[in-house]
């Protein structure tokens, strides 16, 4: 029946779609979107895998107005079946899991709560990452003194250091793969802090030791003591893990900064026994900066006493004072430990396009691009190796960039066989941008390839990454880079399917 059929004076004319009324309603502190009592058609380009929504977020700011998850003092970091959310306002971390089969929706398990214990001289939470390391998973925290934190999965603190003064900016745990020849990849983890000028790496091994020592110690004493022990002490237990620290300031602070790897050394030095890297900065003086940063290895012997020795030497000192002088109950409180000295930081290149400001950076899997997004609306496609941009985007204010790997040779799977398992070559590299403020997201092929995909999303929603994937063996089917929605507003977490329709 058409609407010009419907006789005058009769009730069954059918309103438009914008004249239909819409029910909002609140649930676990979220807001749920009804219209017209029509449920809306669910996008293929999406599959939910969990819904985060529970009581203990509201403490957090959830469910106080509609887009609370834009608040930029809220931190958000994605494992594999936990989602951490962390606020710079007040103290909190809560863990969040779900089921990880991907068949169905789940409900929230039961959140876990961290409440940091930081002084005012500690600071604020600043920065969270997540730190995979196969079996083992801790949660790092940066904080607005240049004080790092490690905690267990189950709110235990594990490790607490003092890196650089100043607010810790971000936090990057980046898993890297080297080809072996004969042998199989080799596959090596990092840890990159990033304060304003400064740029400290950590790297895997050394956390992967720390936190081995620390499991097995807390399987051999009840967590509630060793959780009190940790946190009463001003020293470490394990001592302070090695890290190098370089200055990337000469062009000015920065905002952002990344280490993309390894890089060769320079014409002059090529017998030089250093291991070089590069980095790349981004700010308010200089869009985008270009560093090599040079591996101090100038101390090996004298190095490796300072950063490995003296620390467990001190910290058995500390433990037999407090034996000795455990009467005296007011102690004064430690000072922060002064940083160590800078590693030598080489500037390679520098982009200054006043008033264009420079404020966050998303690298690719290999390092070898990166995407940067400015104060003008504009995103910057970087090749880190020959430090060129490559392509530029305008019109994204307040955008939020995340490398992503889709399928591009669908018919080949048609084709074989039913169970086909895709290889590393059906993918292809594509950049998802998040433009909040037309509410969509766009899938681009890199590196100059067309549009893919645009996906509505609602307001207040974000777009994640687990720090880092499992890397493929020989045996196990490889795993592409995913890209996951989170709606802040309804709780639900979807992932961006890897086809695209």
């Amino acid at each position: 029946m058409s609407r010009s059929d419907v006789e005058p004076g009769n009730d069954q004319r059918i309103p438009p779609r914008e004249a239909r009324p819409t029910l909002l309603r609140r649930n676990h502190g979220f807001f749920l979107y009804l219209r017209g009592g029509r449920r809306m058609a669910r996008r293929s380009h999406l599959t939910e895998i969990g819904c985060i929504a529970c009581d203990e977020l509201a403490e957090l700011g959830a469910g106080d107005r509609e887009g609370w998850l834009d608040d930029p003092s809220l931190l958000a970091a994605l494992h594999s079946y936990s989602l951490a959310v962390a606020s710079a306002a007040r103290p909190l971390v809560l863990v969040l899991g779900w089921d990880p089969d991907r068949r169905s929706p789940s409900s929230p398990r039961h959140p876990v709560k961290i409440h940091p214990s930081l002084s005012p001289s500690d600071g604020r939470i600043t920065a969270l990452e997540w730190l995979p390391f196969g079996d083992l998973l801790a949660l790092a925290l940066g904080t607005s003194s240049g004080l790092l934190l490690f905690y267990s999965v189950g709110g235990d603190l594990i490790h607490k250091q003092f890196v650089h003064p100043g607010r810790v900016l971000r936090l990057r745990f980046r898993e890297t793969e080297s080809k072996g020849g004969f042998a199989q990849d080799s596959v090596s983890e990092e840890l990159c802090v990033v304060l304003p000028g400064v740029v400290a790496r950590f790297d895997g091994t050394d956390i992967q030791s720390l936190l081995r020592r620390w499991l097995q110690e807390a399987g051999s004493r009840m967590w509630e003591n060793s959780r009190h022990k940790l946190e009463s002490e001003d020293e470490i237990s394990y001592g302070n893990i090695p890290f190098q620290l370089w200055n990337v300031g000469k062009f000015g602070n920065c905002s952002d900064a990344a280490i993309t790897g390894v890089k060769p050394p320079p014409l002059l030095e090529l017998q030089s026994s250093q291991r070089y890297y590069g980095a790349v900065t981004v700010g308010d003086n200089s869009v985008i900066s270009a560093y090599r940063l040079s591996e101090d290895r100038s101390r090996s012997l004298v190095g490796t006493i300072l950063s490995k020795v003296v620390p467990v030497t001190f910290s058995t000192i500390a433990s037999f004072s407090k034996l000795i002088w455990r009467s005296e109950q007011s102690a004064t409180r430690k000072s922060h430990p002064t940083s160590q000295p800078f590693a030598k930081a080489s500037p390679l290149t520098c982009l200054k396009d006043p008033p264009r400001k420079g404020e966050k950076l998303t690298l690719s899997p290999s390092g070898t691009l990166a995407a940067i997004t400015d104060s003008l609306g504009r995103i910057l496609l970087l090749d880190t190796q020959a430090l060129v941009v490559v392509r530029l985007w305008k019109g994204y204010r307040d955008a939020s960039c995340l490398f992503v790997e889709m399928l591009v040779n669908r018919d080949k799977a048609s084709s074989s066989s039913r169970y086909y398992e895709y290889t590393k070559s059906d993918y292809c590299l594509c950049l998802a941008i998040h433009a909040p403020r037309k509410e969509i997201i766009e899938i681009w092929k890199m590196r100059t390839g067309p549009r893919l995909l645009t996906i509505q999303c609602p307001k207040g929603s974000k777009i994640l990454q687990p720090s880092t994937r499992f890397v493929s063996s020989s045996q196990t089917p490889y795993i592409p880079l995913e890209v996951f929605i989170l709606n802040g507003d309804s709780g639900q977490l979807s992932v961006l399917n890897r086809c695209v329709v």
